[in-house]
């Protein structure tokens, strides 16, 4: 497998999981924000990843939640299956499940809270690869797991037999366009580049997509990557800059949020627009302080997604 054994382009929400305020998983909660994605025309959607709370759910839970996503947008996008997890056997389990109910791929960062070195990384990887089924997603994100996937190792794990794509969640911007310059060609490569100099860079060196941590931006990216498609650079810009306007209002260098949690500031700001994303689990608590809520409503506001 390679970036061309997928069609895998564009914006993808990583939705978030709803849960009641006793802690439930809300499902009829979670399929109205799947059906309000592909409303919205986002191009794949991927489940159980950062903002979808996985490390709060019991492993019946997080296949319980895939279930729902395959079933609930069957097959109208890709649904990719988060499988972060502590050992390669854990995420193993999560990928073969998602194989089994129809998935379109899986991913997983290198171990939390591990702080595994680069070789540990790849042997991570290669031990994930030789059991796949699905096509693999490599995730750079140190914010989650305090380790940088180097541009050296990022090489290796490309080259395995089931990776197709990587999605790279780094602040560090020259290894963003580092990664892309050393493996467009190879596999999908999602990074946050829809900001002027991220149309420039898909452009000029490639790139494919951006994962973004709930939907809120999807009235400014799907337009933005269907017109930058079509080479209507003019609509492409204006879409672009109006989305990181809203983006460096919310969520800070380091993909943090500015008035909260990121899921908590994700489901306080869906609450404001009327799209209930329902409730965080503990230890992450509701954005609900006065002040907070208020400079939400602002950034919301700004950009017209908030009336």
């Amino acid at each position: 497998m390679d970036r061309t054994t997928v069609e895998w382009r564009g914006y993808w929400p990583a939705a978030p999981t709803p849960f009641e305020e006793d802690g439930a998983i809300a499902e009829s909660t979670f399929r109205a924000v799947l059906e309000q994605y592909v409303a919205d025309g986002v191009h794949g959607v991927l489940i159980n990843g950062s903002a979808g709370e996985w490390w709060v759910q019991s492993d019946a839970e997080r296949h319980r939640v895939a279930e729902i996503a395959v079933e609930a947008v069957a097959g109208r996008i890709p649904v990719l299956v988060g499988c972060t997890d502590f050992t390669a056997e854990q995420v193993i389990a999560h990928a073969a499940h998602a194989a089994t109910i129809g998935a379109s791929g899986a991913l997983s960062t290198p171990p939390p809270y591990a702080h595994p070195t680069q070789e540990e990384v790849l042997a991570f990887y290669r031990a994930i690869d030789a059991a796949a089924e699905l096509p693999l997603v490599a995730y750079n994100w140190p914010r989650g797991t305090a380790v940088e996937i180097s541009l050296d190792t990022a090489r290796r794990i490309a080259e395995l037999d089931h990776v197709v794509a990587i999605k790279n969640s780094t602040a560090d911007w020259d290894l963003v366009i580092d990664y892309i310059e050393a493996l467009a060609d190879e596999v999908r490569i999602f990074s946050s580049l829809i900001n002027p100099r991220g149309l420039a860079i898909l452009r000029e060196l490639g790139g494919d997509g951006y994962i973004d941590g709930g939907g809120l931006g999807a009235p400014f990216a799907v337009p933005f990557f269907e017109a930058l498609w079509r080479d209507d650079l003019p609509t492409a810009r204006e879409h672009a800059a109006t989305y990181a306007r809203l983006m460096s209002g919310l969520v800070e260098a380091d993909f943090g949020g500015r008035f909260g949690s990121p899921s908590s500031q994700l489901k306080a700001a869906m609450k404001l627009l009327g799209q209930s994303g329902g409730e965080v689990r503990p230890p992450q608590q509701p954005t609900i302080d006065r002040e907070r809520v208020d400079g939400l409503a602002s950034v919301l506001r700004d950009v017209g997604l908030l009336v």
